[in-house]
């Protein structure tokens, strides 16, 4: 299995697929330290990028981003 990390939104989730087919999805809209990208416009959402080395998902617009292993200790292990 593999692949490209690639993010979307679904309604209130924001969905990461890594680049060996693991998706981590969570509710964006909830969670306070996720709050500028809850402000965000969907076009803003949509301009993200992954930081070199592939640790993190940046948005140059809002300034801001989200390392992976933050998003991958947020999953239940059930």
């Amino acid at each position: 299995m593999g692949g490209k990390t690639a993010v979307s939104f679904q309604n209130d989730l924001l969905v990461v697929t890594l680049n060996d087919g693991r998706l981590i999805s969570i509710p964006f809209q909830t969670i306070p330290w996720l709050h500028w990208l809850a402000n965000a416009t969907p076009a803003q959402r949509n301009n993200w990028h992954i930081e070199p080395g592939g640790f993190a998902i940046y948005w140059d617009e809002l300034d801001d981003g989200i390392e992976i292993a933050h998003l991958l200790g947020m999953q239940p292990l059930t």
